[in-house]
C-alpha cells in the first residue's frame, strides 16, 4: 500500500533504464552520415559529420522517429518528402531515412546486446514496494522490443511507446502526451508523480505535463542544458538520487515533513 504522497513514477527508457540512448546515437550517426555522403557533394558545409553534442541532443534525443529525421535536415536546410511508412531505407523520404535508422537500430541491438542500468532497476523495485505505480514513456517503437529482449517489461505497469503514439494520435516531445496517458492508464495523478528524463525535449514534456518531480538523468555534457528546460533534480546516474530523497521531497509537498 502507498502510505506516502507520491503516486506514480514514469520513466524514459533509452538513456534512462537501458544504456540504448548511445545505440539510437550510433543508428542515427551510419544513418543520416550515409545519406548525407551519398547526396552531398564532398566539402558541402551540410555533410559535416554528425555529432552528439551539436546534432543529436538539440534535433534528435528523445523524439519520435521521423519527427527527428525531419528537425535534423531542416538544421542542415534540406526538406525532403514525407513519403510513405513502407518506404525503403534508400529513398530519399522522411520515412525512408527513419526506416533506414531503424534497421541499422535492430542490426546493432542484435550485435552488440542492450546494457541495463542496475541502479534504474534497483529504484524502480523500491517504489514498487512503496505501492507507487511504475510505467515507461517512450518515444521509440522499439520500446517493448528492448524491455522484452532485457527481460525487463513485467517491472511495469504500462508502456506507452512510439506505437501507442501512432494508435492514439499522441503529440511527440515536448509535448508530455505520452507521459500523460501512461499516468492516465497507472490511474495517478502527474501533480502527485514523478518522471525521469535524460533528454531535454523529455524534461520540457514532463514539466509541461506538470508532474510533481522531474529528474534529469545527465550521463553526458548535458547537465546544465537540463537544468535549464526546467528539471527538479539532476543527477549523473539514478544511484545518486535514492528513495528516501526522493519520499522526503514528496512529504514536504506534500506538507507532511
Amino acid at each position: 500500500m502507498n502510505t506516502w504522497w507520491c503516486e506514480g513514477a514514469i520513466f524514459d527508457l533509452d538513456g534512462v533504464i537501458t544504456g540504448t540512448a548511445r545505440t539510437h546515437f550510433t543508428a542515427w550517426k551510419e544513418t543520416f552520415e550515409d545519406f548525407l555522403g551519398n547526396r552531398l557533394d564532398a566539402g558541402d558545409e551540410a555533410s559535416r559529420p554528425f555529432t552528439h553534442d551539436e546534432d543529436y541532443v538539440p534535433y534528435v534525443d528523445g523524439k519520435p522517429r521521423y519527427d527527428g529525421v525531419r528537425s535534423f535536415l531542416e538544421s542542415r536546410g534540406i526538406s525532403l518528402p514525407e513519403g510513405s511508412d513502407d518506404d525503403g531505407p534508400d529513398a530519399e523520404t522522411v520515412r525512408g531515412v527513419g526506416n533506414a535508422k531503424n534497421i541499422a537500430f535492430r542490426r546493432i541491438v542484435e550485435r552488440d546486446g542492450v546494457e541495463i542500468y542496475d541502479s534504474t532497476v534497483k529504484l524502480v523495485e523500491e517504489l514498487r514496494d512503496r505501492g507507487v505505480q511504475v510505467g515507461v514513456a517512450s518515444s521509440s517503437k522499439n520500446a517493448r522490443f528492448i524491455l522484452e529482449t532485457t527481460g525487463l517489461l513485467d517491472l511495469f505497469g504500462t508502456v506507452v511507446d512510439g506505437v501507442t503514439s501512432v494508435e492514439l494520435g499522441l503529440k511527440g516531445k515536448p509535448a508530455p502526451d505520452i507521459f500523460l496517458t501512461a499516468a492516465e492508464r497507472l490511474s495517478v495523478h502527474p501533480e502527485r508523480s514523478l518522471m525521469v528524463e535524460d533528454a531535454f525535449s523529455g524534461v520540457e514534456a514532463g514539466v509541461n505535463g506538470n508532474f510533481a518531480l522531474v529528474i534529469g538523468v545527465a550521463r553526458g555534457s548535458n547537465h546544465e542544458g537540463l537544468r535549464e528546460r526546467g528539471a527538479h533534480v539532476v543527477v549523473p546516474d539514478l544511484a545518486e538520487y535514492s528513495i528516501v530523497e526522493i519520499e522526503s521531497y514528496f512529504r514536504k509537498l506534500s506538507g507532511t515533513d
